[in-house]
């Protein structure tokens, strides 16, 4: 292959690329749009099959204990020295060792140009190193100060390592040293801002996929055909031609991601993660080969592999939970961003716990959407996924996934109601499942939704294994009323009218934190 054209093909790929994920941001805004509207169009209808809700017996007498009410304190939660997501995020730490050694090693292959040393060769390493950073955001950082702290401890090791490079190597200078960080990390890092954002990271992998090898497909052929002379109207019409049979590749390659999330080969946190290391691993590809010519094409996807293969092998070695529970997230649906920052660190804290349970709701749309959902989204099967009738909830209930991922990761299971099964939905989840977090953030007489659901929480399962969260935006009074008015017409066969000393758990939270979060999950797990 010519010099000329071997260029062209790096710029062909990184435009793609550059293009792609510049793209995926308002592209997946724009999907998720449709998304919620069809979900919420979908939600506010009846279906053809009512599901019954099922009767409540009433106490015939008042319960023979009064209610208490106990604020739960963060300081003296049970919580593990090392949480699960962080043990998960140290194999990421280990497989990007990996991924990053290789680079570091083709780097140094040119040792006359780079004298190398050792202090120079975990330099390399180090400025390669930070995929791995970011993979940890993703998997284990709680809150933003958890992501400010991570990204400082990355800093510093990299500022003293190049304070002495730029001391002992007057041809390493503080403008090398960045501009080497800045070409290898910087691009991608931008990128990922883009569509990692908290409302489109559940579809935003899917869709910088798609869009890549469209795109490349696209560009590709324009481009083959300027540099052999064909004129511009005949070179934009093969670009499109190009782009739609990649468009149909990509929407090839969604499926098969489909298929392999569905046969659970993967998570879509792992798949995310992969997302992060191949992209570096291209951009890495053509930096190598720009300098080394085509031998070093495929640098990135060699170090891509190896971090693959050292995370495979790291969560085989994972302790598995001996004895997984299952979570009920049930909140007010008004919350917006609170629920879904809420949602984002509860899951990243316990899904390595046990499987979770939900109801979909307005807040949560975009945020919990699962590769299979989106997908059928896509492809005009949205209504398969609404609870149907009473045989319908009963199979979607059994069906409930209580394996994890290979990354040890356990799965939310959303269920989508409309407005007459969503009640008898309720029910059923709250007898399948361990533990029951419900947010009651802003609660107040407007949401009779949760007042229902308080009281058949009540009827139904013991309050030692629900925790109410609350905070300042929550009408305490009101409250405490509603919480006393459903016990004082609590169902006889309610396990609550055994209890000694009743209690309702409440769990105040400020942002919350990380520390809150943690502390929140060591109160659920231990119920």
């Amino acid at each position: 292959m010519s010099a000329t054209l071997f260029e062209q093909t790096l710029m062909v790929i990184l435009i793609a690329i550059v293009v792609g994920a510049l793209l995926a941001f308002p592209t997946s805004s724009l999907l998720l749009w449709f998304y919620r509207r069809a979900v919420l169009r979908a939600m506010s209808t009846s279906g053809d099959e009512s599901v019954p809700v099922g009767a409540t017996i009433a106490g015939t007498a008042a319960p023979p204990k009064p209610l208490r009410f106990a604020s739960l304190s963060a300081k003296a939660a049970p919580h593990a020295s090392l949480p699960k997501a962080w043990r998960a995020a140290a194999i990421y730490l280990v497989a990007g060792a990996a991924y990053a050694l290789v680079l570091a090693f083709v780097t140094l292959l040119d040792a006359d140009k780079l004298h190398a040393s050792l202090i120079k060769a975990f330099f390399i390493f180090w400025i390669c190193y930070w995929p791995a950073v970011l993979a940890v955001i993703v998997v284990a950082a709680e809150d933003r100060a958890r992501k400010i702290l991570v990204v400082l401890g990355y800093a510093a090791v990299y500022v003293p390592l190049a304070v002495v490079i730029c001391v002992r190597n007057f041809d390493w200078g503080w403008k090398l040293v960045t501009i080497v960080w800045v070409v290898l990390n910087g691009p991608p890092t931008v990128l990922l801002c883009l569509f990692l954002t908290r409302h489109i990271r559940s579809v935003g992998p899917l869709v910088l996929v798609f869009l890549i090898i469209a795109l490349l497909g696209a560009h590709s052929g324009f481009v083959f055909l300027v540099l052999n002379g064909v004129g511009m109207r005949i070179a934009v019409g093969a670009g499109v031609f190009c782009l739609l049979l990649f468009a149909v590749l990509g929407w090839l390659a969604l499926r098969w991601i489909g298929a392999l999330y569905s046969a659970k080969k993967l998570s879509d946190e792992s798949l995310t993660v992969d997302v992060i290391f191949m992209l570096f691993g291209i951009i890495a590809s053509l930096f190598y080969a720009n300098g080394g010519g085509w031998k070093y094409i495929a640098t990135g996807f060699v170090a891509f592999s190896a971090y693959k293969v050292v995370a495979r092998i790291g969560f085989r070695f994972l302790p598995k939970t001996p004895c997984p529970k299952r979570l009920l997230l049930l909140r007010v649906f008004a919350l917006g961003k609170r629920s879904e920052r809420l949602f984002d660190a509860v899951r990243k804290a316990w899904l390595r716990n046990g499987a979770m349970a939900m109801i979909a709701g307005p807040d949560l749309i975009t945020s919990a959407v699962e590769p299979y959902e989106f997908l059928g989204f896509l492809s005009g099967k949205l209504g398969r996924t609404f609870v149907g009738d009473n045989a319908d909830l009963g199979h979607r209930v059994a069906a409930m996934d209580s394996r994890p991922d290979p990354d040890g990761r356990y799965r939310v299971a959303e269920f989508f109601c409309r407005a007459d099964t969503w009640k008898p939905t309720m029910r059923r989840l709250v007898a399948e499942s361990d533990a029951i977090l419900m947010d009651l953030r802003s609660f107040s007489v407007s949401n009779q939704g949760c007042v229902y659901e308080v009281g058949r929480l009540l009827d139904m399962i013991e309050l030692g294994r629900v925790v109410f969260l609350t905070d300042k935006t929550t009408d305490r009074s009101f409250l405490e009323a509603t919480f006393q008015q459903q016990w004082s017409s609590l169902a006889v066969e309610s396990p609550n009218r055994s209890s000694d000393e009743p209690t309702v758990r409440l769990f105040e939270v400020s942002r919350p934190a990380a520390a809150e979060i943690r502390a929140l999950i060591g109160r659920l797990a231990s119920s």
